[in-house]
């Protein structure tokens, strides 16, 4: 027995040394950690445990019959964070540039469904090469394999993926089929085809990080939830937002505790919204005043800036919240906010995270880019998503609420079981300018003075029509409150909706406006 345990250890060791010294050696000089360091990083300590450390590959073609691939190039198992059960792979660049083949894929796919039998997050930490040509057909049935798995997962457990270094052809597709997606500054790139094959074929000339960057996806293309600076920063920001989420979709979100009283008074929120409607403010100052400690969890940060989407706490249990952001093009709804507030709010609902709305906008952006662009078909996915969703759906219109905008931001008639509206709420058709131009064109137009009359008339507006009251007078906004109010009454709403139950008829799926 002794013999053979001295093999075994000699077998794992080779295994957990990677592709060797040399090439971890060049994994460092890029700054970048191996792919077992990223995992006893990213858990707490002590807790992984890896399986499937023995697989090999099987391929022979083009000299594969000589390689050695140790772990097949990718590290998988299970842990805790935080006390809480996940499973991960990892990919291991040292070993021939991390690229999948068939074994390597079948790891994946073996950490994939115990996640799915336990009920646990599933996160992957990409690192890789590509397809290993070597392997052909054998490499895409793989990548195939793990994406249906990706389907198959999307709505009953979170799926998490890391981009921690490239992320090429068809890889790129499991990350985008998870749930989160996060980047590294400088050292990750996600991208269909490369650089060189661009140049080859449309003659454009573009650096990896321009063409695929993590601030490229997270500014421009949305296709990253989240850009940190290194990669002990976004281990760090994962195990945050894993903090926040239910393990699966059977699950309440998790409560943690907080000192922060429940019925806290907000009288800083008086003074946060300025006393001319076109003055712009940061929605976040208010996030920032209603929610436990201060304290919330941005979602895309960087793209469609104004809307943001974020998690944060009200007693201690999660809440997903959509804002509208006057601070940037006046909180106007727009192609890229529609598809950023409509993928965040179709997560929270699959995962039990109740919604807390906070709407001012003025409505949807217009011109001929965004109409050609499709505003409809995008604008529609909000609609679908907020309709769709049987979580309890808390709304408070701050500011302005108008036409279509209004109802797109969680009203009453999309299934908001709550709505509440500050007395500086403006809910109309349109704004009172607009309106009181067409409704007193003719008034202002044989007024003696038009520009005064056009003033009284906006004025007259205004105190009629673009006020609370009116929606109030419908029902169609519960109660008209004090800003101070709005943490304790958004508290007890929600503590008043904990046992909500809600059906919708009978039906394999909805055909979502895409």
């Amino acid at each position: 027995m002794e013999a053979k345990l001295k093999e075994l250890e000699e077998r794992r060791g080779r295994i957990t040394a990677g592709g060797g010294p040399k090439r971890v050696a060049a994994q460092h000089d890029k700054g970048k950690m191996t792919a077992r360091e990223r995992i006893e990083a990213f858990l707490d300590p002590g807790t992984f445990v890896e399986i499937d450390a023995f697989v090999e590959h099987r391929a022979t073609d083009l000299g594969m019959a000589d390689v050695d691939a140790p772990g097949e190039g990718v590290v998988i198992g299970y842990g805790t964070v935080e006390g809480r059960l996940v499973y991960l792979f990892a990919q291991d660049f040292t070993v021939i540039g991390g690229s999948l083949g068939e074994m390597h894929a079948a790891k994946i796919c073996k950490a994939m469904d115990m996640a799915m039998k336990v009920g646990c997050p599933i996160i992957g930490i990409n690192d890789s090469g590509g397809a290993r040509i070597q392997e052909g057909v054998d490499a895409l049935f793989g990548y195939g394999n793990i994406f249906y798995r990706n389907t198959l997962a999307s709505g009953v457990i979170p799926q998490i993926s890391v981009i921690m270094g490239p992320c090429a052809g068809g890889a790129v597709y499991s990350p985008a089929l998870t749930d989160f997606t996060v980047m590294v500054d400088k050292t990750s790139n996600m991208f269909i085809t490369g650089p060189q094959v661009i140049k080859a074929v449309t003659g454009e000339d573009v650096s990896a990080e321009a063409l695929g960057g993590a601030r490229v996806h997270s500014e421009v293309s949305g296709c990253s939830s989240l850009m940190f600076d290194d990669e002990a920063a976004t281990i760090a920001g994962v195990r945050a937002l894993i903090s926040y989420l239910p393990s699966n979709n059977i699950e309440d979100v998790p409560l943690v505790a907080t000192s922060d009283e429940l019925t806290r008074s907000c009288p800083a929120l008086v003074d946060i919204i300025p006393d001319s409607p076109n003055k712009p403010y940061d929605i976040r100052d208010v996030i920032q005043q209603v929610f436990d400690d201060g304290a919330y969890y941005e979602i895309q940060p960087l793209y469609a800036k104004n809307i943001v989407t974020c998690f944060a706490r009200l007693g201690g249990r999660t809440v997903g919240v959509v804002a509208n952001q006057p601070k940037v093009l006046a909180g106007v709804l727009d192609i890229n906010a529609s598809d950023k507030a409509s993928g965040f709010i179709r997560f929270c609902d699959s995962f039990n995270i109740p919604l807390v709305t906070f709407s001012d906008t003025a409505g949807y952006l217009p011109g001929v880019g965004q109409e050609h662009g499709g505003i409809i078909r995008h604008g529609a996915k909000l609609l679908y998503a907020y309709s769709e969703a049987t979580v309890p759906k808390l709304t408070v219109i701050v500011r302005k609420a108008y036409g279509g905008a209004y109802i797109a931001m969680c009203s009453r008639h999309l299934g908001a079981d709550q709505v509440f509206a500050w007395p500086s709420a403006e809910i109309a058709v349109m704004g009172p300018e607009g309106a009181a131009n067409i409704i007193f064109k003719k008034d202002i137009e044989e007024a003696a003075d038009p520009t005064a009359m056009r003033k009284e008339k906006i004025e007259e507006y205004k105190h009629n029509f673009a006020n609370p009251y009116k929606a109030a007078a419908r029902g169609y906004v519960d109660d008209v409150i004090d800003p101070a109010e709005t943490r304790a009454r958004l508290a007890s709403a929600l503590t008043m909706l904990l046992g909500k139950r809600e059906t919708r008829p009978a039906k394999k799926h909805g055909n979502t406006p895409l």
